[in-house]
């Protein structure tokens, strides 16, 4: 169950020329009426755009009590598997990875990593390729197990510590500056050149291929490394993800539209909890940057400053 009272809305904003050109005549009428009730938290979580970490999922790690830096170092998989209740198999490394089959499109200046979701893969097809994969990979010492059909678990010595590039920061973009230091994971650099010459030619993508569908040629790891202890659990934030899905694909009029439903949904019940008195918090996360707010007690000075100048969302949008 998630906290209705803690709203994260990932990709709110980018530096992007068409969401520029959406936000133009962009209506948000209950964001603003929010953001006009509550208090800005004192700190910014400024980054860059090549941070490894978009500003989302650090925001998420600081909710869940998880390692938050920028440098892709949140173990991600290592608090699925707590929170699953495994711990990975006796004896051996607890470092965690995600392995996401994917398909890179090469061209002579490009290596684009293609939306994984456009791969088609159902649960059977994933268990297919990774039963093509796994020995492979057990002969680095790493064990693959499935988890769903575009992501599955890794475990192995060479992901403790690892700082690998999330999957959001990688679709549809050329995926060389998001590769994984080539020194510390020399063993992942030498099994994706490994995999694209096994899956070029192999029947599972000449199956594919007859009925229509895209090769799988490569994977992405993320979500890399060791969990010591176990965070007190906690409900994650509301964190509806239907412009994280727009903006992946960079269609922009569809972002707007997610916007527009996101600002009557979940944006609307928020402010009318606040207006009610009610406690909440509000992140809003860009490509580069997080801004949030709270509910906070106000005197009165403050509360007629907040109307005759309430904070709006086009005051903040490009700090994110």
């Amino acid at each position: 169950m998630s906290d209705a009272n803690h709203l994260l809305i990932p990709f709110a904003a980018s530096t992007a020329d068409g969401c520029r050109h959406a936000l133009q005549g962009l209506a948000l009428p209950h964001l603003d009426r929010l953001l006009g009730r509550l208090a800005p938290s004192p700190a910014l979580d400024a980054g860059e755009d090549t941070d490894f970490s978009p500003p989302h999922e650090r925001a998420l790690a600081r909710h869940l009590g998880l390692p938050a830096g920028a440098g892709g170092t949140t173990p991600w998989a290592a608090w699925h598997q707590r929170v699953a209740g495994d711990d990975g198999a006796p004896g051996t490394a607890a470092a965690f990875a995600f392995i996401s089959p994917c398909q890179w499109h090469v061209t002579v200046d490009r290596v684009t990593l293609v939306e994984p979701a456009a791969l088609a893969l159902d649960e059977a097809a994933s268990r297919q390729l990774l039963g093509i994969l796994a020995p492979w990979f057990a002969e680095d010492g790493i064990t693959l197990a499935y988890d769903q059909p575009t992501r599955w678990r890794a475990q192995g010595a060479v992901f403790d510590g690892l700082a690998t590039a999330s999957l959001d920061r990688v679709v549809q973009r050329d995926v060389r500056p998001w590769m994984p230091d080539a020194a510390q994971a020399r063993v992942l650099h030498r099994l994706h050149s490994e995999m694209q010459m096994l899956l070029y030619t192999h029947p599972f993508n000449d199956e594919r291929a007859a009925r229509g569908l895209p090769p799988v040629n490569a994977f992405w790891v993320h979500g890399a490394g060791r969990l010591d202890t176990r965070p007190a659990p906690v409900p994650p934030p509301e964190m509806p993800l239907a412009l994280r899905d727009a903006a992946l694909r960079e269609d922009w009029r569809a972002w707007a539209a997610a916007w527009a439903e996101i600002d009557a949904g979940p944006v609307a019940r928020l402010a009318d909890h606040v207006a009610a008195g009610g406690i909440a918090r509000l992140t809003l996360c860009g490509e580069r940057s997080a801004l949030a707010w709270h509910t906070a007690p106000r005197g009165f000075w403050k509360k007629i400053k907040s109307l005759l100048s309430p904070q709006r969302f086009a005051d903040v949008r490009d700090q994110l």
